[in-house]
Order: C-alpha cells, then sequence, then structure tokens
C-alpha cells in the first residue's frame, strides 16, 4: 500500500465588499509538511468578481494575488516571508483577515500524492462548474410526432 501523506489547503477568496460578505473563489493553497510542499494556484475569474462589485479594484486584487504563489515558494522574491519556513508561511497566507483577499478555514486530507491535489482542487472548487445545457426537445436522431 502506498504511503499516505497528510496535506492542508484553504481557498483563496475575493472579498470585493468586505461589509456584504460575497465572495469569488480565486485559488487554493495546498501545504504537506512531510514533503516540505507549499503550491498555490489562482485563477481569478474577473467577470464573476465585477458582477458582484462593478467597481472592484482589479488591478489592486490582481497584484495581491500574484504575491500568493511567489509567497509559497519562497526566497528572495517573496521578500522577509520567503525566509519564513514553508510551514510559517502557510499559515501567514491562511491567517484570518478582513480585507479583500481572505482564505477559507484550512481543511486537512491524507492522499498518496499531494503535489497532484492543486489541479483537482482548483477544477472542484475555483473554475465554474459546466453548464449542463437542457436536453433538446426534438434531437434529430428521434423522428417528432
Amino acid at each position: 500500500m502506498p504511503d499516505l501523506h497528510t496535506y492542508d489547503y484553504a481557498i483563496v477568496r475575493v472579498v470585493p465588499r468586505v461589509e456584504r460578505g460575497e465572495f469569488v473563489n480565486a485559488g487554493v493553497i495546498v501545504s504537506c509538511a512531510a514533503q516540505s510542499l507549499l503550491q498555490a494556484a489562482i485563477e481569478l475569474d474577473e467577470s464573476r468578481l465585477l458582477a458582484l462589485d462593478p467597481n472592484a479594484d482589479l488591478a489592486g486584487i490582481r497584484a495581491a494575488l500574484a504575491a500568493i504563489p511567489l509567497i509559497c515558494a519562497g526566497g528572495d522574491a517573496a521578500g522577509a516571508l520567503g525566509r519564513l519556513s514553508t510551514r510559517e508561511r502557510f499559515h501567514w497566507l491562511v491567517a484570518p483577515r478582513s480585507t479583500s483577499i481572505q482564505t477559507s478555514p484550512v481543511h486537512t486530507g491524507r492522499c498518496v500524492a499531494p503535489g497532484l491535489l492543486l489541479e483537482e482542487l482548483m477544477r472542484k472548487m475555483v473554475r465554474p462548474a459546466a453548464a449542463s445545457a437542457p436536453p433538446d426537445p426534438h434531437p434529430a436522431d428521434q423522428p417528432t410526432a
């Protein structure tokens, strides 16, 4: 049986008007301490965000979201935060905030390959579900009455 690794993840949310509490899921942060893994993926659906707040500060939001993967990667590009340990950076990223960029509560799970989780979580939690078209009342391969 393959080794299972414990991982933590949080959903990155954009809350354009904090007083209203409405948000758009815009990314995922995944951490696995056993593998020193800290990754993030960001995909902001700006049309969904603008539906909540047509006056949202897109430039500021884009800049704040772009910093998340840099902080995950660590190093000089992340500034002073880049010198923290992987776990410390994760805890800093998911700390509760009352700003326009927030995270969900941290969720925990176990899997064989935490590095492969990011894409699956993005598909499930961030990207809009594929809209299912209503059935065609007169499909071409069936006769109509």
